[in-house]
């Protein structure tokens, strides 16, 4: 009798991480619909209260803690890690702080030359409500949309094919997605691609961490539709922030009706932080080479 016990207990204790190591046979397709759909589901509940600003802040706070949260539940339970480096918390606030000053400075410097050379039609005031709702909006689209290109597309590709590959893989994914906006062109979704899908995961790569990219595409996105109030990837929401700019010009200078992300300028300005992101990253060995190679040496 004691000995069926002990079996039953070790059939039990088995069950659930054969079932487990099953489940991590189909990583790839778990990780990426679950967190499509979380992302789907947080901009759903980003514009139910995008009207109203006293609410949109702390529901897109939480939507972000919450997608983070997800996250990590996620790769402890699909991919059996014990651990996730990529959100480690030392150092947390220090890369988010670097992120949103790049993200933000970088923009800034994309509208400065956008109106240099004549882009700038028109600049009103907007409102305070527009700004803190926006904040909100952002922190949960940027916190999905890197665990879910960065932290899933990524890491994954990069795993198996190398760094090279994923940046180019993953960037080109990264653009696509943005062809179901409203006003997306062929363009822009290539201008998304090479600026902010190669120079987001840049980040990554430099640090090995989300950290970075987030606060990098928080600020990008909060200083564009935020601040400066002006179109954001070819979306058909109208942007609600504290400036209210109206661009004209032609579609190289301006993005068009994609927004200035599409622009040639923006491809410019992002390309330097970039660069020295991905030169810091190949100095310190952060770039990896594919799977097959690293063993065959």
């Amino acid at each position: 009798m004691a000995s069926t016990d002990h079996l039953d207990g070790t059939l039990q204790e088995a069950g659930p991480s054969i079932g487990r190591r099953r489940l991590r046979t189909f990583r790839v397709p778990v990780l990426l619909v679950t967190l499509i759909f979380v992302m789907v589901a947080t901009g759903g509940v980003n514009q139910l209260v995008a009207s109203v600003p006293i609410l949109a802040l702390p529901v897109g706070i939480g939507l972000a803690v919450a997608g983070l949260a997800c996250y990590r539940w996620l790769t402890r339970t699909v991919e059996l890690r014990t651990a996730v480096p990529e959100l480690e918390p030392a150092g947390r606030w220090s890369l988010l702080v670097r992120g949103a000053l790049l993200g933000a400075g970088a923009f800034i410097a994309l509208m400065l030359l956008i109106g240099m050379f004549g882009g700038w039609k028109d600049l009103s005031w907007g409102s305070v409500g527009g700004l803190v709702a926006t904040a909100g909006m952002m922190a949960g689209v940027a916190v999905t949309e890197e665990t879910l290109f960065r932290g899933v597309v990524f890491r994954i590709l990069e795993e198996r094919a190398g760094t090279v590959a994923a940046l180019a893989v993953s960037s080109l994914l990264f653009g696509a997605i943005h062809l179901v906006n409203t006003n997306a062109t062929l363009m822009g979704t290539l201008s998304i691609a090479l600026t902010g899908g190669v120079m987001l995961a840049a980040a990554y790569v430099v640090t090995r961490s989300l950290w970075l990219p987030i606060g990098l595409h928080f600020a990008w996105n909060f200083t564009h539709a935020g601040i400066f109030g002006v179109v954001i990837s070819g979306s058909d929401m109208p942007p609600n922030g504290l400036l209210n700019t109206t661009l004209s010009g032609p579609s190289l200078l301006t993005g068009g009706t994609f927004g200035p992300e599409a622009s040639l300028l923006a491809l410019l300005v992002c390309l330097v932080p970039t660069v020295l992101l991905l030169r810091h990253a190949a100095r310190t060995g952060q770039i990896r080479r594919r799977r097959t190679e690293a063993v065959s040496a």
